[in-house]
C-alpha cells in the first residue's frame, strides 16, 4: 500500500514546501496539518464519529490530514467524503480556531447542516458509527473521559465560538 504523502508547515501555518509520508519522523521545526469539523445540526446536536478498534475506538469529530497539495479546506473537504460519504464543498465552513500548538498546525472548521444519520456513508476501514450527540451528552463524555484531550480542546473552542457568535 502507498503511503500517503502530506505536506510540511512553519509555526506560521504556512505550507513550506517540504513534504512526508505518513510514518516518517517529522523534522525539528516543521509542523503537519490537521483538521478537524465540528458538524452541527438544527437541533442543536453534534456529529460524532467513533472509530474502528485499530484506531483507538475512540469518539470523535470528523478531520485528518490534507494530502500534499491540498489547501486545509480541501483537505477538510476530503476527509468528510472519505469519512461520511457526503460532499460538504458548497456548504459555508467557518473556521473556528487556527494555529500552531508546537506539535502540530490545525485548522478546525464549523458548519451548521440539515444532515440526517441516513444521508452519511461510513468509511467502514476508519469508523464504527456515526451519532448525534448534545452538548450535554457531550459533557458526559468530558467528565467520564470518553472523549479524548484533542476532542475536548476542539469542542470548548467550537463552545466559544458560538457563543461570542451568537451575542
Amino acid at each position: 500500500m502507498e503511503r500517503e504523502k502530506r505536506d510540511l508547515y512553519n509555526e506560521n501555518s504556512e505550507p513550506t514546501g517540504r513534504t512526508y509520508f505518513k510514518g516518517d519522523v517529522i523534522p525539528n521545526g516543521y509542523y503537519p496539518m490537521v483538521v478537524m469539523i465540528c458538524i452541527e445540526n438544527a437541533e442543536g446536536k453534534f456529529l460524532m464519529q467513533k472509530r474502528v478498534p485499530s484506531k483507538g475506538g475512540d469518539w470523535g469529530v470528523t478531520g485528518g490530514h490534507p494530502k500534499s497539495g491540498e489547501t486545509p479546506l480541501e483537505g477538510m473537504i476530503t476527509e468528510t467524503r472519505e469519512e461520511l460519504g457526503v460532499d460538504i464543498s458548497n456548504m459555508p465552513l467557518e473556521i473556528f480556531s487556527e494555529g500552531c500548538d508546537g506539535t502540530d498546525c490545525y485548522k478546525m472548521y464549523y458548519l451548521k447542516s440539515n444532515f440526517k444519520l441516513e444521508d452519511f456513508t461510513i468509511q467502514e476501514e476508519e469508523l464504527t458509527e456515526v451519532r448525534w450527540f448534545s452538548i450535554e451528552e457531550l459533557q458526559q463524555m468530558v467528565d467520564d473521559g470518553t472523549l479524548n484531550p484533542n476532542q475536548i480542546a476542539c469542542f470548548l473552542k467550537c463552545s466559544k465560538y458560538l457563543k461570542s457568535k451568537n451575542k
